[in-house]
């Protein structure tokens, strides 16, 4: 009996001693007010990247270290010794941890509650960290469970709680500056790391749970060392109504970001189920919608798109306070002078969208984006992932969730499947949404041309996607001749396409591509081709896209084209606009209005102006932009559109260009404080041309050709060279994927037919 008791004494003090790397031993409070024991013999490079990544991702999922936690984790990574700095970056994050776990040399799991306050919000996320010490290497998955977990057998009201470890799996990484998530295969083996932890409660008022932490079957310690029985304080929440009135005080559907005192964004961004999306830390809410919060105090910021200026409100809740009234305010209407943005490249599903449980998501979630961003048409592609889900929805017209004069309508994007290696093409205005021979997206074909002519026959509009992906050069310099590997997913192929002519619905011959996409990738990489193109006397226009939510899960609408058609939207001419070039390009924080070469109007009649012989034309644009009054840090040039590309300095001014033959020939400097600018520029045209206005960066009109002697344009022999080069490099890189499907023999017909093109233009050039 002695012995027995003694042996339940042991298990029970081992429960509260951690062992430290270097074999002694610490004690951990059962209670959560003392510090957790400290492991010196942890490396210090392996741990500080694992901090970036913890800082990083909590950040992304709205539960940002608190300011303190932050700066005694960078005061930790300026020392020198390592075992003095993983000693600082311990104590730093350690006041975030709700549990400690330990591995023995065993593998056996035992766990002690941390330092953090067991507090939760009903029906809502919060994030902690878990402490693991990892005295046995193990690179084994960390499990967590509980029996009181929302769906476990037994009486439903003791199962009250969701809770898991963060995962790569449930929260998507991406390209670009978004964070790296830590690895959701296993552990590291190191002796000490730091995991996410998220738990969620149903309920209001003081919970108890049983949370046990295991690395596998047969892990778990003796004693149930593994369980800690966790009493949680839950705060109740409190439905808050969000007012919106647009700048007629009209109700309207905005852009909402919720922020406490802590930096926590409301609702979690865990868990968050459309029409709300997890990778956004904003939602989308109409006059008079809810969000659930507890009371306190709150940031509230509200805006609606590039053109509004954005609000923000202090917000109190409490059981008397549950609303708050917000009207916003525009800087600029394009629509009223009959310029409607569109964005012709965004996605309900794949990417960032959620796959779990619903394959993707509905037009009624992707309209809240658009009436909440003031987008007025959204082209909804359905491409690779989700496919045979999404397609459904397709219907050769608006869809029904558009409220007027916001359109909504599902297109097609040739990505994930058929020609995208050789780039990616969006397919806008479609009669029929799968190419014959098939029910899905299996069978398509690999040369993007075969896919063109199809779509061109059913009058379609058609351009390649993020146009810049694997035309990298390596310089900002513009046009440079630079020839790019033409290894991604951009418009590679298009260097071809852009030289044939196919059927339209009529059996008359038109352009095999009408757009290029732009403002998703960066600037140098799209204009470059773009330039080229045009100098060889090609008339393709641009167009501006986001490709939501994969390029950027930020916000529908980040790069827009605004095209000209009256005082009436329709989406059939709102792509007839992006087709004639009636239209410019913006990421909506500058905007380059009526664009005119002697009086023609980019888009009337064919944006042409003919000319007997040389002479000087007279260029008119309204120019404006809006920049704070703060210049932030610098914006890389490799970044996509941003006004911050063009200002000038620190200053608040921008600088509006005449582009000639893709070379700047005369400039004005505008202030962008939003208000228009009416500008007029005159230059000498000697020889046919092509002729557009930007911020470079920001916003580009599509050109206006003028014809000297009814002469086509053949601006330059190094554009014609860098274009007839271009398609050699192209075919070196994409000639294997057309093999797989047996379209060889096309795609040499077709490249050779584009160098043929290019060879004759050459030839035809008179400058250099």
């Amino acid at each position: 009996m002695r012995v027995l008791i003694l042996r339940r004494i042991v298990a029970v003090v081992a429960v509260a001693v951690i062992c430290s790397g270097d074999g002694s031993s610490a004690t951990a409070s059962q209670a959560g007010h003392t510090d957790l024991p400290i492991v010196s013999a942890t490396p210090a490079q392996p741990l500080r990247e694992q901090v970036h990544s913890l800082v990083n991702v909590l950040q992304s999922l709205g539960s940002p270290v608190p300011q303190t936690v932050q700066q005694n984790l960078n005061l930790a990574m300026t020392e020198n010794q390592d075992d003095v700095q993983t000693a600082g970056v311990q104590r730093a994050l350690d006041v975030l941890c709700l549990y400690a776990v330990q591995i023995n040399p065993e593998s056996r799991v035992s766990v002690a509650l941390g330092p953090a306050k067991p507090l939760l919000v009903q029906r809502d996320w919060r994030l902690f960290l878990v402490k693991i010490y990892n005295q046995a290497g193990v690179t084994a998955a960390l499990h967590v469970s509980s029996p009181n977990r929302i769906g476990e057998a037994g009486d439903a009201r003791d199962r009250w709680l969701d809770i898991k470890l963060y995962s790569q799996r449930d929260w998507v990484s991406y390209a670009g500056n978004d964070p790296v998530p830590p690895r959701d295969q296993g552990l590291t083996g190191l002796p000490v790391e730091y995991r996410i932890l998220q738990v969620y409660s149903r309920d209001a008022g003081i919970r108890q749970a049983r949370v046990m932490f295991d690395v596998g079957q047969g892990t778990q310690d003796l004693g149930f060392r593994n369980e800690a029985t966790t009493l949680f304080r839950c705060a109740t929440t409190i439905p808050c109504k969000i007012q919106v009135a647009d700048e007629h005080g009209k109700p309207s559907m905005a852009m909402v970001l919720i922020r406490d005192s802590a930096g926590r964004i409301y609702p979690s961004a865990v868990g968050r189920l459309a029409p709300d999306f997890f990778f956004q830390p904003q939602v989308y809410r109409s006059n008079a919608e809810t969000v659930s919060l507890p009371a306190g105090d709150y940031q509230l910021t509200v805006g609606r798109g590039p053109e509004y200026t954005t609000h923000t409100e202090a917000l109190h809740v409490d059981t008397t306070h549950r609303s708050i009234a917000v009207k916003l305010s525009r800087w600029i209407d394009p629509s009223k002078q009959g310029w409607w943005s569109g964005d012709h490249h965004i996605h309900a599903a794949g990417c960032r969208h959620y796959t779990n449980p619903t394959a993707g998501v509905k037009a009624t979630d992707m309209i809240r984006s658009c009436l909440g961003e003031d987008l007025k048409v959204g082209c909804n592609l359905t491409w690779g992932p989700c496919f045979d889900y999404q397609k459904q929805f397709f219907t050769g017209k608006i869809d029904a969730a558009s409220v007027y004069p916001y359109l909504l309508r599902y297109d097609v994007e040739v990505s994930g499947f058929g020609s995208h290696e050789s780039g990616h093409l969006c397919l806008l205005r479609l009669q029929q949404e799968i190419y014959p021979g098939g029910d899905s997206y299996k069978h398509w074909p690999k040369l993007g041309l075969s896919t063109l002519r199809w779509a061109k026959q059913q009058g379609a509009v058609c351009g390649p996607a993020h146009s810049g992906f694997g035309l990298e050069s390596g310089t900002v310099e513009l046009p440079n001749y630079v020839v790019p590997k033409y290894n991604g997913i951009g418009a590679n192929e298009y260097i071809v396409d852009v030289t044939h002519r196919v059927p339209g619905p009529d059996g008359k011959l038109v352009p095999a591509v009408d757009f290029m996409s732009t403002c998703d990738t960066p600037y140098s990489n799209e204009l470059n081709i773009w330039y080229h193109t045009l100098n060889c006397g090609f008339r393709t226009r641009i167009s501006g896209e986001t490709d939501f939510p994969c390029i950027s899960g930020e916000r529908v609408g980040k790069g827009r084209s605004y095209v000209k058609l009256g005082d009436k939207l329709d989406f059939d001419a709102w792509c007839e606009g992006i087709r004639e070039g009636r239209c410019y390009v913006s990421d909506g924080a500058s905007h380059l209005i009526d664009f005119a070469v002697n009086g023609v109007g980019v888009g009337e009649h064919k944006s042409e102006v003919k000319l007997n012989g040389a002479a000087s034309v007279h260029v008119t644009v309204n120019a404006a932009g809006l920049l704070s009054n703060l210049a932030p840090a610098d914006v890389h040039f490799d970044s996509y559109w941003n006004i911050e590309h063009a200002r000038v300095g620190t200053s608040r001014t921008i600088p509006i260009e005449l582009i000639v033959n893709g070379y700047p020939v005369a400039r004005q400097i505008i202030v962008a404080d939003g208000k228009i600018n009416s500008l007029q520029f005159d230059a000498k045209i000697d020889r046919s041309s092509w002729i557009a206005v930007r911020v470079l960066g920001s916003s580009h009109t599509n050109p206006i050709f003028v014809t000297v002697g009814e002469k086509p344009i053949r601006a330059s022999r190094r554009s014609a060279q860098w274009c007839l080069d271009s398609v050699e490099q192209c075919w070196k890189s994409k000639q294997q994927f057309y093999a797989v499907t047996g379209e060889t023999g096309d795609a040499k017909l077709a490249y050779e037919h584009a160098r043929e093109a290019y060879r004759a233009i050459l030839n035809a050039c008179e400058v250099d």
